[in-house]
């Protein structure tokens, strides 16, 4: 059954048109035709899900299935959630606006360690028991849909949040869902329990179902029964660029262009990436295939910006060549390019060359490091004169604000090192300064490195206590800095991460007790200080606050000699992260390129030596040898590189065989010729002036999102709109006047410029044809160029609005002797009266506070031109309670409209009838029947 989200999206719901799922794009199929119904739900608000490739893709892939139906559903913002919660209803999805209790299977994308706390908000507001256990013991468990999670944080350690998921889904998706969904129908088919369906799934590579396992004393996980295996492999799969083509929202997302990935996997090797490790081998796409769905994809959705998308672009060796082809197809289009953080040893000027367009986008770097040994210790291939080479490539090719990325608290880090990132920083100005231009700005991220699962640093352990030290060393060293904005990482945000990334099943109680407290992705923005007590308050009372303080103060370093290990157990130095952590810079490492120490053993506990204690993410088998782990450790110690096994020799890493298949990489091709920038044709030959609505779930749509959209509809029919001149060109279509949010209108004009003389009712077909249809087209006229434009000619507007009575002002305590009208109508008087004493009034004062914040007295019934009573009816509810008869009534005005700010809204003609009438009046309803230009 349908949930009324018409009902829930009213004025105080912000961006309304996040909930209404009609998207371009949306897939809406047939409820009773599907024989497994999804929902991808993703744990955060729209503007982020609806922009994840991840999300898009997996979204198509299940919509092209037969007989399998695939729905959205997002977090909702805490405004919606409230009101959810106050009215009882369940979160829906936003295409078939159904409950998720109605689903079968709801697919959570878990992809930060934080971010499970959001998965449990959701399934509250679902009326979803938040535990496996508790929905097996449900007595509606027949009617409740399976949960999993997948993505990289579900891949990497399940274990925190293993309680309250049915199963999770470890590594690539694109063939592992299709065959859990065959599971699923032939389950449904044969009416198996919740149980056997599961055990069923179990048997599918990439299936881990937590409660077929359980957890040992030393945090271990191993199968509790014989029918699954002891260790479940990881899932890889060969992007298809096609699927990336999907949804063109009407909001503004946080990545608001078509993205195509180009490469997946990375072998690059830096031993403190978990992507790198969990996404081998690498898999280069062909290039025919991306440059085909780039072009096919931007003629589908009407972006103007695509962005290619690999965990680094730059390897792969075809970018230039596959850039400057889609530069040259669509060089007439106004189309820019934007690549994620790139290797700034491979950034060249061919790079340069395919990079922006009309609007040439922010240049991101990744040293991580401020010198050449800690570079190498975390493997990551870069030397300085490679970093000043890309860096000065950049502000050659014209680039003057760079974003730089750092890390601090890396294994074998001394204090030198950390200073050594402000050093090369102002060696980097220093060297790149170009007389005659403006001073190069750089953009600088320190964060807080946190060892991940499954990568040779997932022995290190952290201490905030060195991160807050090592912090203001930096913001000493770069106090004066010119040219220099630096953004620290929250050490709190860092210590949470860290303790639950790399925490057994017994985080669980932790996870949900924080989501109790508030704790939401959202409070950690909005107020940090309230997140990490909620945090801090679970972990106390979970029993686990000892841990939380290894997480504080460093459990051990890998970098101290074993000696150190055995020494006085009073000084406890197995407990610092440094041999001289909180009393002062640490020592150098021991044996850093001199032959390093041995590996940390047991410290004299009894224990197995630190490298070969179990872990909970043991059962996981991602490829990665573990051994292998332990090796490029060691040689971490001796601050020893390994290279890139996608160029050069095997690195034995384990991945490589039968179950995840080998690296596969494009070599380089010749480049196309340039063909030329994208020169904006400004030409104005023909101009029409278009008469449109904006009915239904439309309405819920902003003005800058009707903009945009006129944008991109434009493009995908291909229209030969002109542009403006300068820096930033942008199509000549004018909007008469912004329509206020959740405001319908049959009335509404927008002006179009166009480069050449095109039919009239060809151009009215291409436009309608690619418009929603709650936008229809009522009329088109050709203008002349020369005459003014519709926002010039504005005059009035005409709104026909429904109101109602809400009882008496003087009861309710809205009186505003202030403002209130030299007038007064009698207790009994009716609509007709109210109406009919606004229209004889000459006058109602009203203070009006404009933009820059000064007030002026503005006479609100000289901007009335006319105002009629339409139809009225008593309202049984409020004659019940006011004890009168004035019920609801539909009016209908007509009032100034016009660019200089002179305006009658439908809020001012409530204002004068709750002077004429004292009681209070509601806004219930309003529609603009049209905008009335003066021709003069």
């Amino acid at each position: 059954m349908a949930v009324k989200v018409e009902e829930l999206l009213t004025a105080e719901i912000n961006q309304p048109a996040r909930y209404l799922g009609n998207e371009l794009g949306a897939t809406h199929k047939p409820w009773d035709a599907a024989s497994v119904r999804w929902v991808l739900t993703y744990p955060e608000v729209y503007e982020v899900g609806a922009s994840n490739l991840g999300h898009i893709i997996l979204y198509n892939i299940l919509n092209a299935l037969p007989r399998q139906l695939c729905d959205r559903a997002y977090l909702p913002a805490p405004d919606l959630a409230a009101k959810l919660r106050s009215t009882k209803t369940p979160l829906f999805a936003v295409e078939s606006r159904r409950s998720l209790t109605e689903f079968d299977i709801l697919g959570f994308s878990l992809s930060y360690e934080l971010g499970a706390t959001n998965i449990l908000e959701m399934l509250d507001l679902a009326g979803i028991p938040l535990t496996w256990q508790e929905r097996a013991t449900n007595r509606q468990n027949g009617q409740m849909p399976l949960i999993f999670a997948g993505g990289q944080t579900a891949t990497s350690n399940p274990e925190p949040y293993a309680d309250f998921f049915d199963f999770i889904a470890l590594g690539d998706g694109e063939e592992l869902l299709p065959e859990i969904g065959l599971i699923l129908a032939e389950g449904k088919t044969n009416n198996l329990s919740r149980e056997a369906l599961l055990l069923d799934l179990a048997q599918i590579p990439g299936v881990y179902v937590p409660q077929f396992y359980d957890m040992a004393a030393d945090g271990s996980v191993h199968p509790n029964r014989p029918q699954v295996p002891e260790r479940i492999l990881r899932r890889v799969a060969t992007p298809i660029p096609a699927y990336s083509i999907g949804l063109v929202p009407y909001v503004q997302t946080v990545h608001d262009r078509l993205t195509v990935e180009i490469r997946r996997g990375c072998t690059r090797g830096c031993r403190f990436c978990q992507p790198g490790m969990l996404t081998r081998p690498a898999r280069d796409v062909e290039p025919q295939q991306v440059v085909e769905a780039i072009e096919q994809g931007m003629q589908a959705t009407g972006h103007s910006e695509f962005s290619l998308l690999s965990l680094s672009c730059s390897d792969y060796l075809a970018l230039p060549a596959v850039g400057m082809e889609i530069k040259n197809r669509l060089k007439d289009k106004n189309i820019s390019l934007s690549l994620p953080s790139q290797r700034v040893d491979r950034f060249d000027d061919n790079i340069a060359d395919i990079l922006g367009g009309t609007r040439q986008g922010g240049l991101t770097f990744a040293p991580e490091a401020g010198t050449q040994r800690m570079r190498d210790i975390v493997n990551k291939g870069l030397t300085n004169e490679e970093l000043l080479r890309g860096v000065k490539t950049a502000v050659d090719r014209g680039w003057d604000k760079i974003k730089l990325y750092f890390m601090i608290g890396l294994p074998g880090e001394t204090d030198f090192d950390v200073l050594g990132i402000a050093e090369t920083v102002r060696w980097l100005h220093r060297e790149c300064r170009i007389n005659g231009r403006r001073g190069l700005t750089f953009n600088l991220t320190i964060s807080n490195f946190t060892p991940k699962p499954h990568t040779p640093f997932q022995w290190h352990s952290v201490s905030t206590a060195e991160f807050s030290r090592k912090q203001k060393l930096l913001k000493e060293e770069f106090r004066g800095m010119r040219g220099v904005k630096v953004n620290y990482t929250d050490v709190r945000i860092s210590a949470m991460e860290d303790f639950v990334g790399r925490g057994d099943r017994r985080l669980a109680a932790v996870v949900r007790r924080a989501w109790e407290l508030g704790a939401g992705m959202d409070a950690w923005w909005e107020s940090l200080d309230q997140a990490y007590k909620a945090w801090t308050q679970a972990i106390d009372e979970s029993g686990l606050t000892w841990k939380y303080r290894q997480v504080e103060s460093g459990e051990w370093n890998l970098f101290e000699k074993e000696e150190e290990h055995d020494t006085d157990a009073d000084t406890d130095t197995r407990m610092n992260l440094t041999a001289g952590a909180g009393t002062g810079a640490p020592p150098l490492p021991a044996g850093a390129g001199t032959g390093a120490p041995p590996l940390p053993a047991g410290a004299g506990t009894g224990a197995p030596p630190l490298l070969d204690q179990p872990l909970p993410w043991d059962h996981l088998d991602t490829g990665i040898d573990k051994n292998w782990l332990k090796i490029d450790l060691q040689k971490a110690l001796e601050a020893a590189t390994v290279p890139d096994c996608s160029f050069e020799g095997c690195s034995r890493c384990g991945v490589c065989g039968t179950d995840f298949g080998h690296n596969v990489v494009v070599e380089a091709l010749p480049i196309p010729e340039f063909a030329g920038e994208f020169v904006p044709n400004t030409e104005r030959k023909q101009r029409f002036r278009v008469w449109f609505g904006k009915v239904g779930d439309m309405a819920l749509v902003g003005h800058l999102d009707l903009i945009r959209l006129f944008d991109r509809v434009v493009r995908r029919a291909d229209l030969p709109i002109s542009f403006t001149g300068g820096f930033h060109p942008n199509p000549r279509i004018s909007l008469a006047n912004a329509l206020p949010l959740g405001v319908t209108s049959t009335g509404e004009i927008a002006d179009f410029e166009l480069t050449e003389s095109i039919d009239i009712e060809s151009f009215r077909e291409k436009l309608a044809a690619k418009l929603p249809e709650n936008i229809p087209i009522y009329k088109v006229e050709s203008i002349d160029l020369k005459a003014p434009s519709a926002n010039q000619l504005l005059e009035a507007a005409e709104y026909a609005i429904t109101v109602a009575v809400g009882g008496s002002l003087t009861e309710n305590g809205e009186l505003d002797q202030e403002n209130a009208a030299p007038v007064c109508v009698a207790p009994d008087a009716n609509w007709e009266a109210w109406v009919k004493t606004i229209v004889e009034t000459e006058a109602f004062w009203r203070v009006h506070t404009t933009k820059s914040g000064k007030t002026q007295d503005v006479n609100l019934r000289d901007r009335l031109h006319k105002l009629e009573l339409v139809d009225h009816k008593p309202d049984s509810s409020t004659s019940a309670r006011s004890g009168t008869s004035e019920g609801r009534a539909v009016l209908r005005f007509t009032g100034s409209c016009r660019s200089d700010g002179n305006l009658l809204k439908p809020e001012h003609i409530v204002f004068m009838l709750e002077q004429v009438s004292q009681q209070e009046i509601q806004l219930l309803q309003v529609e603009r029947s049209q905008l009335i230009l003066g021709y003069g």
